[in-house]
């Protein structure tokens, strides 16, 4: 990590930690236009800047549109080349977001929506901040081609969802008003899935670290038979597990953010690795919290809970684990 990621990790961790956070995050800091270029209203700095504050998002579980706006929106008129709406998505004055998914994929062969006479139609399921989003991107058919349109204005629907902190919509477009951003738009999407799967990654590793140090620091102090349980010596073989698990998830993670950045050719895949990998590992990270917490772990009160719904909901955005491995598979062995 460099000095300016340190530096700007501590900012957005102590902006995260006041009430006024999440103005701080889009106002202040200007966090929501990081990886939006300068002539376009934003710092002009890149994805892996981006993922810093994904981590420290995750870490807290703060309900902001980060992922959706900062993210997906302005990563999708970017390489769209549409930038009208960049400068207010960056100043968070605008919040945004994709409405990919259909009937729970986000494999492009699976998108049936389609576009005709400027009209949208179709169903779009799983969609982050779509009640606040101003603006909503929007892949579907145009002309036997996969194209990208922005909506202003849908009829949004909230899906009931295990994850409270992260709500989520379907949103059914019947005839709806849309403006084409790009047409031939399947390279697009691979590359907006390779930037949504990195983004989560960095989320799900700053969820996972946070379980981590949080149960770390309880089996420092609570005792049975008069010694604190973290001395035992089975408690520490899973927390070395975890460890592991954790610093593993960081160095793909970051692999996958410096390749997107640098434009490599094999980003898409290292996205897919460090998706598949850190959404595994903040599962395993999650659950262990639950377990070492012992009773208290399995409360309301307690925040564990919340920690193990968003790793096994966030596990199923922009693809299982499983669907990227697999197409890890076929990069690597065509036909597989």
């Amino acid at each position: 990590m460099t000095l300016d990621h340190a530096e700007l990790r501590a900012s957005v961790r102590s902006a995260l930690n006041r009430a006024e956070g999440p103005a701080i995050l889009a106002g202040q800091l200007g966090a929501y236009g990081l990886a939006v270029p300068e002539e376009h209203g934003g710092l002009g700095c890149t994805l892996a800047e981006t993922q810093v504050v994904c981590e420290e998002v995750g870490r807290v579980l703060a309900p902001v549109p980060f992922l959706s706006s900062a993210v997906l929106a302005a990563q999708a008129l970017l390489l769209a080349g549409a930038h009208e709406h960049l400068p207010a998505l960056a100043e968070g004055t605008l919040t945004g977001t994709v409405a990919w998914a259909e009937d729970g994929s986000w494999d492009a062969a699976a998108i049936r929506a389609e576009a005709r006479d400027g009209r949208l139609y179709g169903v779009k399921d799983h969609v982050l901040d779509a009640p606040g989003a101003g603006l909503v991107v929007v892949p579907a058919r145009f002309g036997g081609d996969l194209a990208l349109f922005a909506v202003t204005d849908a009829a949004v629907e909230a899906l009931p969802v295990m994850d409270q902190t992260r709500p989520q919509s379907r949103i059914v477009f019947d005839g709806t008003p849309a403006t084409l951003l790009a047409a031939d738009a399947a390279p697009l999407l691979d590359r907006l899935l390779a930037v949504a799967a990195t983004a989560l990654a960095g989320e799900q590793l700053g969820g996972a670290q946070y379980c981590l140090d949080m149960t770390v620091e309880y089996v420092r102090t609570r005792k049975q038979f008069g010694r604190p349980i973290g001395s035992f010596q089975a408690v520490k073989h899973r927390l070395a597990d975890v460890y592991v698990l954790v610093e593993s998830a960081r160095s793909l993670g970051r692999d996958a953010a410096r390749a997107l950045a640098a434009d490599a050719p094999d980003a898409e895949r290292r996205a897919a690795t460090a998706q598949a990998y850190c959404a595994e590992a903040f599962q395993t990270a999650a659950a262990e919290t639950i377990q070492l917490h012992g009773g208290i772990g399995f409360t309301w009160e307690h925040p564990a809970h919340r920690y193990f719904k968003r790793a096994h909901g966030s596990a199923q955005l922009f693809g299982t684990p499983a669907w990227h491995r697999q197409r890890i598979a076929e990069t690597v062995l065509p036909g597989c």
